[in-house]
């Protein structure tokens, strides 16, 4: 099974109600970084993949028709080369939003006194993708911004959907050829539901 369906966009730019959307839309199971966190053996696999030992891709993503948020975020290119007909969202959402939002969620995870200092957010998101200083707002937008634009910049406008979760349906169904579902658009993983699950 090969992927059909990426997603470039960062983490809290409304991964987790994309990875449902794409699931109702018949493109699932959609790996996401709860996934991961929830499978020692993905745990493993992923931690290699950011110290540089990269993986059989088809291996890493047994078994899913589509991936979203970290760590599929910071392959993308890696991944959108090894399958070269898969659809790419980047996935965005205002820069000062986006940082408030990471600030009071993953980043708690991404804390360099966090307990696990060999996580992946902790070792690949936050020293290595910000550098160890996610809490410089200035230089986590710098970050953040030009992170889309790299992907944007390489990415042919025919593989490539820039989309915000709050446009709902339509543009993503008319992006991947399907038809517009009669359901309500999946908003789900709120700051707020974010921290009950991970008990903070």
């Amino acid at each position: 099974m090969a992927l059909d369906v990426i997603g470039a966009g960062m983490g809290r730019t409304g991964t987790y109600s994309l990875k449902l959307a794409l699931e109702h839309l018949g493109f699932g199971p959609c790996h996401h970084m709860a996934d991961v966190n929830a499978n020692p053996e993905q745990k493993a696999l992923w931690r290699a993949a950011g110290q540089g030992q990269l993986p059989n891709w088809d291996v890493a993503y047994a078994g899913y028709r589509s991936a979203v948020d970290w760590p599929t975020a910071h392959f993308w290119r890696e991944v959108s080369d090894h399958y070269p007909d898969v659809k790419v969202v980047l996935t965005v959402r205002d820069p000062e939003a986006w940082y408030n939002s990471v600030a009071q969620t993953i980043g708690l995870a991404m804390d360099a006194g966090s307990n696990d200092p060999q996580s992946f957010g902790v070792a690949v998101v936050g020293n290595g993708v910000f550098g160890g200083r996610f809490n410089d707002r200035d230089h986590a937008i710098a970050v953040y911004e030009a992170h889309n634009a790299a992907v944007r910049a390489t990415l042919p406008s025919e593989r490539l959907l820039t989309y915000q979760v709050s446009e709902g349906w339509e543009s993503l169904c008319a992006f991947l050829g399907v038809q517009l579902p009669t359901e309500p658009f999946p908003r789900t993983n709120s700051t707020a539901e974010f921290r009950a699950r991970i008990g903070r």
